[in-house]
């Protein structure tokens, strides 16, 4: 019996290695030219891979189907530090339950896994592009030595959503499923970036700026983190913590507000009584300097929400630097998205994550219709959804 893996992320391989647990040979096929792009640009800066928390606080992180809570459930934080250390990568939990490989990068442990699955028998073939199946129902590649047709016993395809193009993460399957006859929900951004109208003198001075030390809220929703003015709008960190509710806000108003608060550790009415203080001949600049140590990027977010004059009275100048309002206009690029929303519809699947117009094709990973925030669980997931649908094809197998 020999299995075809299309798609060499997260998902695929470790539908590969679940598939050569039970003895099937694998090939695992990919468009580019090497594997896990996608994984190894999550991981430049760190690979968050997991995230130790209650395992029902984790899973309410998710918007997707109960069957993939099951599968989470089943393979989790705990397995996947369990599994990496089987790769002989130790993991590391930082301070806000983020779980890590010991050495932040994701390229060791994606060459370990690597060779342990060739180790198991699978063939990696690299520059095959899928182009769908012939009239024969046999898969058809674009490959380097031309046009290529084959015949596995079963397939598992794990694609990808629809942005970052370049690593391969192109959405372009969509079209081949649908003329199959398969449910595809339409893509849009998720962990994304937002627009807003900034002034001249935002675009001008403040692009490319990181704006830290501030909580964020978004329809009763919050977020402590770091985020990144763009000369478009917002983008990082958290922003993408907010992503979900900002989205749903845009679809039902046609804008979202975003509400700073520039000094979450100063009470409102301390605060007050510091701007109240006499400032004599001192500009407003220098007085918010020395009583609130509000200067750059802070300071130009205050004026842009005034909208000129900042408002003369503490109270009122205090509310507006605990409670700052931003009006996003819209969503940043698709393809600059983390990750997308939409793609198969999970009334396409079985409880395999086999697609019901097609028997013996197994679906994983983000080209599924599920939405996560990062912060490890959209690497989770991956990993979960991977290996229920290869041990799914395996099963599958068994009873063929």
């Amino acid at each position: 019996m020999r299995a075809a893996v299309i798609g060499a992320g997260p998902a695929g391989l470790m539908a590969a290695e679940a598939l050569t647990a039970r003895g099937v040979a694998v090939d695992i096929y990919d468009a580019m030219p090497s594997f896990g792009r996608k994984f190894l640009m999550a991981g430049k800066s760190g690979l968050n891979i997991s995230h130790a928390e209650d395992m029902d606080l984790f899973l309410a992180g998710y918007r997707a189907d109960e069957r993939l809570m099951k599968m989470v459930r089943a393979f989790g934080p705990g397995e996947i530090v369990d599994w990496m250390q089987g790769l002989g990568i130790a993991a590391h939990t930082g301070s806000t339950g983020r779980i890590f490989p010991q050495m932040m990068k994701a390229s060791p442990l994606l060459r370990a896994w690597l060779v342990r699955l060739q180790a198991a028998g699978a063939v990696l073939h690299p520059r095959h592009r899928w182009q769908g199946w012939d009239e024969a129902g046999a898969l058809v590649f674009d490959a380097p030595g031309g046009p290529l047709a084959v015949t596995p016993d079963v397939t598992v395809v794990a694609l990808g959503g629809a942005s970052w193009r370049r690593l391969g993460s192109d959405g372009e399957w969509a079209a081949t499923l649908r003329e199959a006859g398969v449910a595809v929900q339409a893509f849009g951004p998720s962990n994304c970036g937002f627009t807003l109208d900034w002034s001249d003198r935002m675009k001008r001075d403040f692009a490319g700026t990181p704006v830290k030390g501030v909580r964020l809220s978004a329809e009763g929703d919050e977020s402590r983190a770091e985020f990144v003015i763009t000369e478009t709008g917002v983008e990082s960190g958290g922003i993408y913590a907010l992503s979900a509710p900002l989205r749903d806000a845009l679809a039902a108003n046609g804008q979202a507000v975003l509400t700073l608060d520039l000094l979450p550790d100063l009470d409102r009415d301390v605060l007050a009584a510091k701007l109240a203080r006499p400032r004599g001949k001192q500009s407003m600049a220098n007085h918010l300097r020395k009583t609130a140590r509000l200067t750059g990027v802070k300071l130009a977010l205050l004026h842009e929400a005034a909208g000129g004059a900042l408002p003369a009275d503490p109270q009122a100048l205090a509310a507006l630097i605990k409670a700052l309002p931003l009006t996003l206009t819209g969503t940043a690029a698709l393809d600059a998205a983390i990750s997308t929303t939409g793609g198969v519809a999970w009334d396409a699947l079985d409880d395999a994550l086999m697609l019901r117009a097609r028997p013996g094709v197994f679906c994983a990973g983000e080209m599924v219709a599920w939405d996560a925030p990062t912060g490890g669980y959209l690497i989770t997931a991956c990993l979960a959804m991977g290996r229920a649908a290869g041990a799914g094809a395996a099963d599958w197998l068994a009873r063929a």
